[in-house]
């Protein structure tokens, strides 16, 4: 398999960089953080803020916090959490990068799987930091992502990281039913599997319910499901959701 990170050039798509903090010369490049846990943020505030010319513009919980406090803030770069609340992080990055492309996403997160580092290129970062590397690497991975730079923990970009062939082994194993969901259902699955009912997953989603119905049936045939239950405990294993 070739590294992620030596396959980057054609990972990451290019960009606008028109409103960036490349191009704001003098100014500070400022910063929203989105994730569900208060102390994970007021940490990452403390580190971020303790460089020069770094600023933390506002935090969000979830998604759709990040989503509204992006528009309303105009930051230059969102470090964001994968698993929130809500709507998730891949979500969130791809409204955000659809209405100010020049927005610049490093993910923070516990996530180390192929698919999921995938999707979250896919979805428009630049960046994709381990909660694990980001006591040694938050600083220099912001550095790297503002700069329009490609950011990877060492450990899913190198090709000697330990285990790596044991773990894309498991990877294929336990991939391939969660890789036949599309973006819109991976929300499904997350609202439903939160214990939101279909009538609130579309309202969340700002869809029909009938549309939101037919998601949800469409996703139990897919995953040779048969009930709510068990689309709970596949969202968990898939981590999808987080106990």
């Amino acid at each position: 398999m070739v590294p992620i990170l030596r396959r980057i050039d054609v990972l990451v798509p290019n960009v606008s960089v028109s409103r960036s903090a490349g191009a704001r010369i003098g100014m500070p490049v400022r910063i929203l953080l989105a994730d569900d846990h208060e102390i994970v943020r007021r940490g990452l505030r403390a580190i971020l803020e303790a460089q020069a010319d770094w600023q933390v513009t506002d935090e969000a919980a979830n998604g759709l916090e990040a989503v509204e406090k992006a528009e309303r803030t105009k930051p230059d770069l969102v470090v964001m959490d994968i698993s929130m609340p809500g709507m998730n992080g891949l979500e969130a990055a791809r409204r955000i990068r659809l209405s100010h492309p020049g927005v610049e996403v490093l993910f923070l997160t516990m996530h180390e799987s192929e698919q999921m580092i995938r999707e979250g290129i896919d979805a428009g970062a630049r960046g994709y930091l381990l909660k694990s590397d980001a006591g040694i690497d938050l600083v220099t991975a912001v550095k790297s992502v503002s700069r329009h730079r490609p950011f990877f923990s060492h450990q899913i970009a190198g090709p000697d990281s330990p285990s790596r062939e044991g773990r894309n082994q498991s990877k294929v194993r336990g991939q391939g039913r969660a890789s036949v969901l599309t973006s819109r259902e991976r929300e499904v699955v997350q609202l439903l599997a939160e214990g939101k009912s279909t009538k609130e997953v579309a309202s969340a989603l700002q869809i029909a319910v009938k549309t939101a119905a037919t998601h949800r049936t469409n996703i139990l045939r897919k995953l040779g499901l048969h009930s709510i239950a068990d689309l709970v405990r596949y969202a968990i294993r898939n981590r999808i959701v987080e106990v």
